[in-house]
């Protein structure tokens, strides 16, 4: 057996001295000038940068570099659109009443016994008048799906109206030859674009033909089960889930066909015209 020879303890490393109170007090001065003064020239360099920004020259509303990143998110929007993308939808449970948001084109009290909807056909000057109860002769869809505001808000809504896609199968108007307007073997002679304005004309959006045919895109005239109120656009409203809010017209008055892009509320005050998610 042999003894374990143990070497001796490592002496204590020696600790800094400390520092007197008047040193760390200078050292935290120092350190808080310096970001001070980091954070005054990082708000200059953004001040500068926000002035330079409006100094551009404007491009349909609002400077140019920001309509460059409009013009950016509208493509890939656009691009990413399918008629069979849909939007998600939710359990029925989880419905609740939006906010009432935007009451331009509500100014004026409704008769919903006078009310009807005016479409005027593709090429022509002419329209037609439908009554609530054509609309509802349409199937019923019914459908539990995410309203997103672009300001940056949503909320789950069950929504229940006709399809845009049967209106216009029914009623021919989006083309010249009168054929349906099929999203799935759309006719050569197919109104590219769509417009909707509130009956007063105050409030109105643009639609391309394909999210206006698209599956999810109603004439809505029930919400969470109960007919719409005026403030969310009684008796007919636009509901179409792969679009913000601004584009869901409330109170439809008159619908149009036509070959350029129709006028748009939002867009008109620089927001992108597909407004697409």
């Amino acid at each position: 057996m042999t003894d374990e020879i143990k070497s001796p303890a490592s002496p204590p490393a020696p600790q800094a001295p400390l520092q007197s109170e008047a040193v760390v007090l200078a050292e935290a001065r120092r350190r808080s000038r310096r970001s001070f003064i980091g954070l005054g020239l990082a708000g200059l360099a953004g001040l500068g940068g926000w002035r330079w920004l409006l100094s551009r020259p404007d491009d349909a509303g609002i400077p140019h570099p920001l309509r460059k990143v409009l013009d950016a998110n509208s493509r890939l929007s656009s691009a990413y659109f399918k008629e069979t993308r849909l939007a998600p939808e939710f359990a029925r449970s989880r419905a609740q009443t939006p906010r009432e948001n935007g009451d331009v084109g509500l100014d004026d009290e409704v008769d919903l016994d006078a009310w009807r909807l005016r479409v005027q056909g593709y090429g022509t000057t002419k329209t037609q008048e439908f009554t609530l109860a054509d609309v509802k002769a349409l199937p019923k869809i019914e459908m539990t799906t995410e309203l997103k505001c672009i300001e940056g808000w949503s909320v789950v809504v069950h929504w229940a109206g006709a399809r845009l896609s049967d209106f216009l199968a029914r009623y021919p108007l989006a083309t010249r030859s009168g054929r349906p307007a099929d999203p799935l073997n759309p006719p050569a002679d197919l109104a590219p674009y769509v417009g909707m304005l509130t009956p007063d004309e105050q409030y109105y959006v643009g639609l391309d033909i394909h999210s206006a045919l698209h599956p999810q895109t109603l004439l809505c005239y029930e919400m969470n089960g109960a007919p719409l109120t005026s403030a969310h656009g009684a008796p007919l409203r636009l509901v179409t889930p792969l679009k913000y809010g601004i584009k869901h017209l409330k109170r439809i008055g008159t619908i149009a066909f036509a070959d350029t892009r129709p006028k748009d509320y939002w867009a008109e005050l620089g927001y992108d015209w597909d407004a697409g998610h």
